[in-house]
């Protein structure tokens, strides 16, 4: 799992090479999408499981933003029984790492059953799902042995960062200079990555031995990074049997508060994207939570943006992560939260590759 945590950096930028150059999309790995996109009608339904579905819920708000095309998440696993009255006439994704998952490839059929426009993000290109879907738009992450995913799942918010940008392309919500914009911040991304990552894996090995004996966390965080808190709380769960959930900041006076003490840490998502009037509301309200937490005497660990000292000041401990655009910071954000994982898992003698109860497929191309 550290090993594929580390190679994020390298998975990343060999995804981003598969469909740009030089700033703009390569015709040949983005023309079926285009294509897609141009067949598709109305609104997009995303079913997915587990940690594809938390890629799903930041894709919803990605592509909603860019484009205006509604988009609405399913677990997989629900969506497979909903009567036929009630699907809705929408282009379906389907995401998994391994493009195996039953659940997802159980609501890709019912889809194509349909006759929805289905797209396959898998980081498998010879996956069922890849090959049933009317397009596949894989990762290139590589195999991911260890079962909590990390590396699959970065490699799943680029992609399905570039989806939301052709369905911008697509509706003529950015222009291509605009778009070329975007291509480019993620284009940095890699290095950006690369530069922090041995700092981040010494500063959360310490931070996990200082909360290696808790045993319940709430993970918070508002838009984009809510599903960033639900990725983490699940990381922790399946990696290190200790409880953990996320929720959305503004949920947690609506009775999760109950919960809050010392012994329960509250591991609040707080970057922003200076440049984005809508970034800056939501860590506002964050930051206010964090007073109101402080105040109540709760014990909190923040994942805050390089040099914001009034975080560090609210906070037990801090983890910083580069100032970067806000629709980047997630991929950026979830990386110690991985960290994390793994680390309260051997500190607590757990096989963090193969966790108890679980299972995944790793296909081998």
């Amino acid at each position: 799992m550290l090993r594929e945590i580390h190679e994020q950096p390298s998975t990343l930028a060999a995804t981003l090479a598969n469909y740009v150059q030089n700033g703009q999309f390569r015709p040949e790995t983005c023309t079926a999408i285009r294509e897609w996109f141009a067949a598709a009608k109305g609104e997009i339904v995303i079913a997915a499981s587990g940690s594809s579905r938390h890629a799903g819920l930041v894709a919803e708000l990605l592509i909603e933003d860019l484009s205006g095309i509604a988009v609405d998440v399913e677990y997989a696993s629900e969506y497979c029984y909903r009567s036929e009255k009630s699907l809705k006439n929408a282009a379906v994704v389907v995401i998994s790492q391994s493009g195996e998952t039953a659940d997802t490839l159980a609501a890709l059929r019912k889809a194509q059953a349909a006759g929805h426009q289905t797209l396959a993000v898998t980081n498998v290109p010879g996956s069922s799902m890849a090959r049933e879907a009317s397009v596949s738009f894989p990762t290139l992450a590589g195999v991911e042995r260890a079962i909590p995913a990390t590396k699959s799942f970065t490699a799943q918010l680029l992609v399905l960062h570039l989806i939301a940008l052709l369905a911008a392309e697509s509706r003529n919500a950015l222009d291509a200079p605009a778009i070329s914009t975007y291509l480019q911040q993620l284009a940095n991304l890699p290095t950006a990555l690369d530069s922090q990552m041995t700092a981040w894996e010494s500063q959360v090995a310490q931070l996990a031995e200082q909360y290696q004996s808790f045993k319940n966390f709430l993970f918070l965080g508002r838009g984009v990074h809510y599903a960033i808190a639900r990725e983490g709380a699940l990381k922790l769960k399946e990696s290190s049997y200790l409880h953990a959930e996320g929720y959305p900041g503004g949920e947690l006076k609506h009775g999760p508060n109950a919960l809050v003490s010392d012994g329960t840490p509250l591991v609040m998502v707080a970057t922003v994207d200076r440049s984005d009037p809508d970034a800056r509301l939501r860590y506002e309200k964050m930051t206010q939570l964090m007073r109101d937490m402080k105040a109540q005497g709760a014990n909190i660990i923040a994942i805050a943006n390089d040099g914001d000292a009034d975080v560090v000041a609210l906070a037990n401990a801090t983890i910083t992560v580069p100032e970067l655009p806000e629709s980047i910071l997630p991929i950026v954000e979830v990386i110690p939260l991985q960290m994390l994982s793994y680390f309260m898992a051997i500190n607590n003698g757990i096989d963090v590759d193969h966790p108890r109860n679980l299972t995944k497929a790793v296909v081998q191309e």
